[in-house]
C-alpha cells in the first residue's frame, strides 16, 4: 500500500506534466486539424532558456528567493518560447496552410529536428544539471522505514497544472479569443466571413500553447534537476500520446490523458518491468482507440457533406 500511493503521487505529479504539454498539441490540432510535432522540441527549448534565466538570476545578480527565481524563470520561459512558436508558426506553417496536408507535418518535422540540432550544437550532447530546487518533502507515512513522501516541487507542479488547466478552460469558452478559436474549429472559411481574424487566431492558439509548454519545462527542469537536447522527442510523444488518448481538441481531455500515461508509467515501473512502461503506455492507448476512436473525452467526428 505504501508503494502504491508513493506511485500515485509520482504519477500525477508526471502526468501533470504531461498534460500541460498535450494542451498544445490539442489546440493546435483542434483548430488547424494539425499535429504540430515540433510541439515537443519547442518544450525541450523552454527547459533549457528556463535553465539559463535561473543560473543568471541565482549566479550573476545574486538573487536569493528561490520563490521570486522560480517566477522569474517561468515568465522569462514563457516569453522566449511563445515569440519562438509565433516565429515557427510564421515561417514554417503558415505559407503551407492550403498545400495538400503531408506538406505542414513534415515541416513541423523538419522543424523538430532543427530545433534538437541547434540546440545540440548551442550548448552540447551532455546533460545540462540544475542544483536543487524546493528540496523538502512532506512525510505522509513511515511505515517500518519506508517513508510515503509528498515533495513540495510536486505540489508546485499539479496546482500550476490545475490552475493553468482552469485558467485556459475559461480563456476558450469565455472570452473573445475563445470564440473566435472555436469558431475557426468549426469552419474557418465562415468564420473569416464573419469577421475573424483567422491567422491572428491561429499565431496567438501557438503562443499560448508554447507558452503551457514553457511551464512544463520548467517543471520538468524543476522536477528532474536535468535537462538535454534530447528531451523533447519522447516527452513530446507521449503527450501526443495523452491528448489523442484523452480526446484531441478537448481541453480536459489532454489533462487526463496525461495523468493517465504519468499513472500507467510509474505503476509499470513500480510492479512489473521499468524497461517496457514505455510499452504499456502505448498498448493501452492502441486499446482504447480501437473501442473508442474518439478518445476519452473527445467527440465523434461529423464529416460535412
Amino acid at each position: 500500500m505504501d508503494v502504491f500511493l508513493q506511485q500515485l503521487i509520482n504519477g500525477l505529479t508526471l502526468g501533470s506534466i504531461y498534460g500541460l504539454i498535450a494542451i498544445g498539441y490539442t489546440m493546435v490540432f483542434g483548430i488547424i486539424g494539425m499535429v504540430n510535432f515540433a510541439h515537443g522540441d519547442v518544450f525541450m527549448v523552454s527547459s533549457f532558456i528556463g535553465l539559463i534565466a535561473f543560473l543568471l538570476l541565482t549566479t550573476v545578480l545574486g538573487i536569493s528567493s528561490i520563490f521570486l527565481v522560480l517566477a522569474i524563470v517561468l515568465v522569462v520561459a514563457m516569453l522566449f518560447t511563445g515569440l519562438l512558436s509565433w516565429t515557427i508558426e510564421r515561417v514554417a506553417y503558415r505559407p503551407l496552410r492550403g498545400s495538400f496536408r503531408l506538406a505542414p507535418m513534415i515541416s513541423a518535422i523538419g522543424m523538430s529536428i532543427l530545433l534538437a540540432n541547434f540546440v545540440q550544437v548551442a550548448q552540447g550532447p551532455r546533460n545540462k544539471p540544475l542544483p536543487p530546487i524546493i528540496p523538502d518533502v512532506i512525510v505522509l507515512m513511515d511505515n517500518n522505514g519506508y517513508q510515503v513522501t509528498l515533495a513540495y516541487k510536486q505540489i508546485v507542479i499539479m496546482a500550476v497544472t490545475v490552475a493553468l488547466l482552469a485558467g485556459f478552460w475559461y480563456l476558450v469558452q469565455k472570452t473573445p479569443l475563445g470564440r473566435a478559436q472555436r469558431a475557426c474549429e468549426q469552419d474557418r472559411k465562415m468564420a473569416a466571413l464573419l469577421g475573424v481574424d483567422v491567422d491572428r487566431t491561429i499565431s496567438l492558439t501557438f503562443v499560448i500553447g508554447a507558452m503551457l509548454a514553457a511551464v512544463a519545462g520548467t517543471m520538468y527542469l524543476m522536477y528532474y534537476g536535468v535537462v538535454n537536447f534530447n528531451d523533447g522527442f519522447v516527452p513530446g510523444v507521449k503527450a501526443f500520446t495523452a491528448a489523442v488518448l484523452g480526446g484531441i481538441g478537448s481541453l480536459p481531455g489532454a489533462v487526463l490523458g496525461g495523468l493517465l500515461i504519468g499513472l500507467i508509467e510509474t505503476f509499470w515501473s513500480a510492479y512489473f518491468s521499468i524497461e517496457y512502461k514505455d510499452v504499456a503506455a502505448f498498448s493501452i492507448l492502441a486499446i482504447t482507440l480501437i473501442f473508442m476512436p474518439q478518445g476519452l473525452l473527445g467527440r465523434p467526428e461529423v464529416e460535412k457533406v
